[in-house]
This record gives C-alpha cells, structure tokens and sequence, in this order.
C-alpha cells in the first residue's frame, strides 16, 4: 500500500508490433483488459476497507460520506 505506483511520465517508452501470424488478426489490445476488475476492487477495498469478491462491484459498494 505504501509503494508509489509509476505514473505516465515515468514510463518508459514501449515499442509495439503486430504480428500478422495468421489470416486474420484478432486479440489486439485485449491484455489490458483482465486486470482491469481486480485493480478497481482493490482501489474500493482502499477505500472502504472491505473486500468485494463477485461482480458487478457496484452492487456490493456503498459509499459514507
């Protein structure tokens, strides 16, 4: 919890290719994708201090203000 995480300006510069390995190409910008749940229930345990194992998260997330 206590690490800073890499922001855009740190980032190194990533070279990207795609591969035509086969007839038609299919997978593109899909490996972003999977994390993106476990990374905003983590934000929302930060933040509620409560874990939410299912989805959709907001049927689970309440919010005090």
């Amino acid at each position: 919890y206590d690490y800073d995480a890499l922001r855009l300006p740190q980032m190194p510069q990533v070279g990207t290719r795609i591969l035509e390995t086969q007839r038609w190409i299919s997978g593109i910008g899909e490996p972003g994708t999977p994390p993106a749940a476990p990374a905003l229930a983590n934000a929302l345990f930060d933040l509620t201090g409560t874990r939410h194992r299912s989805l959709p998260l907001n049927r689970s997330v309440t919010f005090s203000s």
